[in-house]
């Protein structure tokens, strides 16, 4: 399995200027699927991480598009 962040300050069209960070998981076809799904859970449940999107791919491989909203916090002193 890979995981790859992409870039934070990337914003899509119909989050509607809302700012994310996207974390993608790859995830190749001799790969066990229980093992990739204890991973989105894990994210899912400790790093605050969303399933957006999933793909299959025609070899079997597996793509997960994760996001989290990014929290921005303001100085208050």
């Amino acid at each position: 399995m890979r995981e790859h962040f992409l870039n934070a300050t990337a914003v899509r069209e119909r989050d509607y200027a809302r700012q994310y960070e996207y974390l993608v998981l790859t995830v190749s076809a001799g790969e066990p699927l229980p093992a990739a799904r204890k991973l989105l859970t894990e994210h899912a449940e400790y790093g605050k991480w969303e399933l957006e999107r999933s793909c299959i791919y025609m070899g079997g491989s597996r793509r997960f598009w994760l996001r989290r909203k990014v929290l921005r916090v303001e100085r208050t002193a």
